[in-house]
């Protein structure tokens, strides 16, 4: 195993559009969704200790999610645990773990990927990982893994490339341009131009590239990091992060860095990659009855219906009559009943529900 590998969990959101199987006290990254046997965070982890020795894996999540984290990951060191004092988006996340990471090794290779990502080809996606990080290790790359689309999906990032060609790197591509969620229209126009990936939020890069990119793109968040050096792996460090984090500016590392720097590459990849982050995906990675409804749970009876998504305890009775389209989800007493074809609206759903308790 290269001792320069080191791995990046993103963990501290709260999967809202999950709702209500997920929720802020317990989100999706830390529950069996898809029923494998093994959490979502439990699986990310499992794979990437293919690629890094486990002490070089850390995980930034809230500080309310550190106690699930260690029981469902033993094999984790406690100190690798970056507990994130408020919500920040992913740039001040990556940027807290990467400073840390270089300021133990500083010749680090670092993989970042998302705690709640379904990989179905393990093999592929370990084969590609490796060969990332080693490109990385010797090219000032700043990369990111993008997914052969198959559909065109309202859901994800697209990443464009362009014909370039980098000599020595058959695989790499030089990135045009970034587009976040597009219409139904334009992801038809992104599929049919054959230049188009999806964007699965996974990014390779030596801790020495990532860092330059802060200071050359987020001199702000630069600043406060490097004030960190002289803390980073003390007894100091908590106390460090408590007082600068909640202060950074909330920003994805995709806006602050990737969609401006100059040496942004792509690596397309097909590893049966999904960011499971819609009931959507659930239904795409769900066995489905004759009738085409996705059900979890054992007392579930459906009569007349098609194209459904049911997901509720299995000592829950649930009788369907005549429902087309719809997902019917049930926790701890909240029910959500939805048009499949309106699950983008499920966030602010949960927004209304905040603003009346509150």
């Amino acid at each position: 195993m290269n001792k320069n590998n080191y791995a990046i969990i993103m963990a501290g959101g709260i999967g809202s559009r999950f709702w209500p199987i997920s929720k802020e006290s317990l989100p999706k990254q830390f529950i069996d969704i898809l029923g494998t046997g093994e959490t979502l965070i439990q699986q990310t982890f499992n794979r990437l200790i293919k690629i890094c020795c486990s002490e070089n894996i850390y995980i930034v999540t809230n500080k309310n999610y550190r106690n699930l984290c260690i029981k469902q990951l033993p094999g984790i060191l406690k100190n690798n645990i970056l507990c994130e004092p408020s919500m920040r988006n992913t740039a001040p996340c990556i940027a807290y773990a990467s400073f840390k990471i270089h300021n133990k090794n500083q010749n680090a290779n670092i993989i970042v990927a998302a705690s709640d990502h379904i990989i179905l080809k393990e093999d592929e996606f370990v084969r590609v990982a490796k060969n990332s990080l080693r490109l990385v290790g010797e090219n000032d790359f700043l990369l990111t893994l993008g997914i052969k689309p198959s559909r065109p999906d309202t859901g994800y990032g697209y990443i464009q490339y362009t014909s370039e060609k980098i000599t020595g790197q058959k695989h790499i591509r030089k990135v045009k341009t970034f587009t976040e969620k597009p219409d139904k229209e334009l992801a038809i126009n992104f599929l049919a131009s054959g230049d188009f990936l999806w964007n699965s939020g996974m990014f390779v890069w030596s801790s020495k590239s990532i860092i330059l990119a802060f200071r050359k793109y987020l001199r702000d968040m630069y600043d406060v990091f490097e004030e960190g050096n002289q803390f980073y792996n003390t007894n100091e460090e908590l106390e460090f992060i408590e007082r600068v984090f909640p202060g950074c500016k909330n920003v994805s590392i995709d806006y602050g860095i990737m969609e401006k720097a100059e040496n942004v590459y792509v690596y397309p990849a097909d590893f049966g990659w999904s960011d499971l982050g819609t009931w959507g995906s659930f239904y795409s990675h769900s066995r489905l009855d004759e009738n085409k409804n996705a059900i979890k749970g054992s007392n579930v009876f459906i009569y007349d219906s098609q194209d459904n998504i049911v997901n509720v305890p299995e000592e829950k009775l649930v009788v369907m009559q005549g429902i087309q389209g719809y997902i019917v989800a049930e926790k701890d007493g909240n029910l959500l009943i939805c048009k499949k074809e309106n699950e983008q609206q499920i966030k602010q759903f949960i927004s209304d529900i905040k603003n009346v308790n509150n």
